[in-house]
């Protein structure tokens, strides 16, 4: 072929993807218009992020709430199978997750492999643990009198997320998948510096049985947009995983922001400026479903 001519193939553009926001299972750009730069793992160029806002949030934690009595009241048995289909989801996209976490945490392509299959299963893991978590949390209380005495876990409600800054895809499956597991809805930060692999499961979560509201991903800057989460009198607890190393970021101030309407609290590994994030690749125990769990005890007369 002479060296002048090109084929279709050659001359075609490429689609460049638009990355959005996710909120109450759509994709809408950030009411402020913003966007910012994301690099790679050696400071190259990747993609530009909506830059979230407090509007935003404050627009995620309505959804979220909207979607809490419905999702709360669903059978555990059926939060299991939703769970585990966004894994089935997540297997389907694996080359896409790779590629991803590669490019941002600059990993050789076999670690992220690794990374990917970490955060698949973990899914699988929580999804296991759905219909259990009464059973082993809850049970029926000795009492001196005529009485049944029944304690049951209950959701707490809207939880604030600040997935980790490093870890961009098994962190974040690893601080959200246990608030949801347990009933919860979620407001998420993700990393800033690295959310392509958060845009990503997004969007396996919307093509999932995951209803829209009950989680909701916001890209952004963290300094900016966490007080707002921290602070926001709807919002029922809070995991400060990403405010370790995050840029501008104070968490013993969101803390305190929190505190204001007795927010349940999980603080990052460590204290102060030392606090870092935690290894994700052991396998969790069940702190992160009982931080956002509340113990409801009923009584009731045995009779005769």
């Amino acid at each position: 072929m002479p060296t002048n001519q090109r084929t279709a193939a050659d001359a075609r553009v490429d689609v460049r993807k638009t990355y959005k926001l996710y909120i109450g299972g759509k994709f809408p750009r950030s009411e402020s218009g913003r966007s910012y730069e994301v690099l790679d793992g050696r400071g190259r160029f990747l993609a530009n992020a909506s830059q979230g806002s407090r509007k935003d949030a404050r627009d995620a934690v309505v959804a979220a709430r909207a979607a809490f009595p419905k999702w709360a009241g669903a059978t555990a048995y059926n939060r299991g199978q939703v769970l585990y289909r966004v894994a089935e989801v997540m297997e389907g996209r694996r080359a896409q997750f790779v590629a991803e976490v590669r490019a941002s945490e600059g990993l050789t392509e076999r670690r992220a492999e690794t990374v990917v299959n970490a955060a698949i299963d973990r899914w699988v893991w929580y999804a296991g643990w759905t219909d259990k978590l009464a059973q082993v949390l809850g049970g029926l209380n000795p009492v001196a009198g005529p009485y049944f005495d029944i304690s049951a876990p209950e959701p707490t409600g809207v939880v604030g997320v600040l997935a980790p800054q490093r870890s961009s895809l098994l962190g974040l499956v690893s601080v959200v998948a246990p608030v949801i597991a347990s009933g919860n809805t979620a407001v998420v930060l993700t990393s800033e510096l690295r959310p392509l692999p958060a845009i990503t499961l997004s969007e396996a979560l919307a093509t999932s049985d995951v209803p829209g509201g009950v989680v909701n991903l916001i890209t952004g800057r963290t300094a900016e947009v966490a007080p707002w989460i921290a602070s926001h009198r709807d919002v029922n607890a809070i995991d400060l995983a990403g405010a370790a190393k995050a840029e501008g970021v104070v968490w013993g101030d969101l803390e305190l922001a929190a505190a204001e309407n007795l927010k349940r609290v999980v603080r990052p590994a460590g204290e102060g400026t030392d606090a870092v994030e935690p290894d994700w690749t052991r396998t969790p125990d069940m702190a992160r479903m009982t931080a956002f769990l509340e113990t409801k005890t009923v009584w009731h007369p045995k009779g005769r």
